[in-house]
């Protein structure tokens, strides 16, 4: 890396390193993480040296899209799924009909923003239990379509959920 580099990364540290901890101490309520993920951010913008010569905003949002991916994945990752033990087995979670019903009822309303060809395979496939291949020859349409509308059913699916104010997903 040349001088120019270095000295555009030390720019982008300087510029971003303390609200880009902030944002990522607010996504993990652990400094240590926190700290971590911003280091290992900022390593992969050295590592990338066509970021550090983008517009700041640009370098801004990269730099923060890359540090939610990294906390993303440790929230994926064996490490911090491992167990804890206890003496006493938890009381079970109880089912609330109430919550139940809200939900059936934000999905439904969800659904109908979809168009009818996703709408119609998600309530097949995933209320209906049916295949793909089942999809396909009931609806004529090759299975890699099935799937195709399967996958952007469920993101319009997920964004009227959103828009609803659902959010976890």
């Amino acid at each position: 890396m040349n001088q120019s580099h270095t000295a555009l990364l030390c720019a982008l540290h300087d510029a971003n390193a303390v609200p880009l901890l902030r944002y990522v101490r607010h996504l993990t309520g652990d400094e240590q993480l926190a700290q971590d993920v911003v280091q290992e951010t900022l390593l992969r913008a050295w590592k990338n040296p066509r970021i550090l010569e983008e517009e700041v905003a640009a370098a801004r949002a990269w730099l923060y899209t890359v540090a939610r991916n990294i906390v993303i994945d440790d929230r994926r990752s064996a490490r911090a799924r491992r167990e804890v033990g206890s003496e006493r087995v938890p009381e079970g979670r109880r089912a609330d009909p109430t919550e139940s019903a809200l939900t059936s009822w934000l999905v439904a309303d969800a659904l109908t923003q979809l168009t009818p060809d996703h709408r119609n395979v998600l309530v097949r496939a995933y209320y209906m239990g049916q295949s793909v291949t089942e999809l396909a020859i009931m609806m004529d349409v090759p299975p890699g379509t099935v799937r195709s509308r399967l996958h952007y059913g469920l993101r319009a699916l997920r964004l009227a959920l959103r828009e609803r104010g659902v959010t976890g997903l």
